[in-house]
């Protein structure tokens, strides 16, 4: 029976749906998780100095494929662990830009997977933030310092310049961080909060729900589940549509199809999600411009 190794730098339990959404992928290719193939999983748990570890344990133990999930960090940790098992990966960046793969149509080498365009989107994710918070003329930005996040600053920086609005940089590379990252907030005179997108926060969503509604800061997010669980707004591509991506293009490499062979996948689909119920616990009348271009409003 083949193994799947399968390399996250979040938690089980914070990504158990798109686990799930996986599992659903490579059913879609014939492969059923204990039936016919084997799952070995290794969490970093947000501890970006683990993943080499992690990726060498996977590697040494012979598995069939490597999947990667939690961004660039992870694959090139499978990529520095192997030059021969095949690696499939879900990056939030350009996956050619970052030295994965050769190029989107002919990856080359053992490499291929998904890239969700997360960290270019921070921009329009700004913007939108700003037409629901339009008094707002200072917005923090929550940033992981441990991520690759850093690298999309200037962009996000230029967009608030275009749109004569200060970015208060915020940082918090664990848990017990949030606190004072979400303490300096009126510190900052910050209005409103836009949460970089990064695996570690998506893994602890619900405290940084908690923490917003705390503060009574509407903040905006990456993906709908921040929504789902009481966040405001979310601009994205659906994580659970590219997981199951993810596991279908794992099943293909089970079904001897090589990486090289794989074009990398991108979104094509983007979503606006809104929570009314928390507009309103925050006393935010949402412009009937936004309310217009939602994709989807939960009351």
């Amino acid at each position: 029976m083949p193994v799947i190794g399968f390399l996250g730098v979040g938690s089980e339990k914070g990504f158990a749906p798109q686990v799930a959404a996986f599992d659903r992928g490579l059913k879609d290719t014939g492969w059923v998780p204990e039936q016919n193939v084997t799952i070995e999983y290794r969490w970093a748990e947000g501890h970006f100095d683990w993943l080499p570890d992690l990726a060498g344990e996977l590697a040494a133990s012979g598995v069939s494929v490597i999947a990667t999930s939690g961004g660039a960090l992870p694959a090139r940790a499978a990529k520095a662990a192997t030059t021969t098992i095949p690696i499939v990966f879900e990056v939030g960046i350009d996956p050619v830009e970052a030295g994965l793969v050769a190029s989107f149509a002919h990856p080359g080498g053992n490499l291929t997977g998904i890239t969700i365009a997360t960290g270019e989107l921070n921009p329009k994710r700004l913007d939108l933030l700003s037409e629901l918070v339009p008094e707002a003329r200072v917005i923090a930005m929550l940033v992981n310092p441990n991520s690759n996040m850093q690298r999309f600053l200037p962009i996000v920086q230029e967009a608030a310049r275009a749109k004569t609005l200060q970015l208060s940089i915020l940082t918090a590379g664990t848990e017990s961080e949030f606190d004072s990252a979400f303490s300096s907030l009126a510190q900052a005179h910050a209005g409103a909060l836009l949460v970089s997108n990064d695996p570690f926060f998506f893994s602890r969503r619900d405290r940084l729900i908690a923490l917003a509604a705390r503060y009574a800061v509407p903040a905006m997010y990456e993906w709908r589940e921040f929504v789902e669980a009481g966040g405001l707004a979310s601009y994205g591509t659906s994580i659970n549509g590219m997981y199951r991506r993810l596991g279908v293009y794992v099943g293909r490499v089970l079904s001897d199809t090589k990486p090289s062979d794989l074009p990398i996948e991108q979104p094509t689909k983007f979503e606006l999600i809104l929570n009314l119920k928390t507009a309103k616990a925050l006393g935010l009348s949402v412009p009937q411009t936004i309310l217009a271009r939602a994709d989807e409003v939960i009351e």
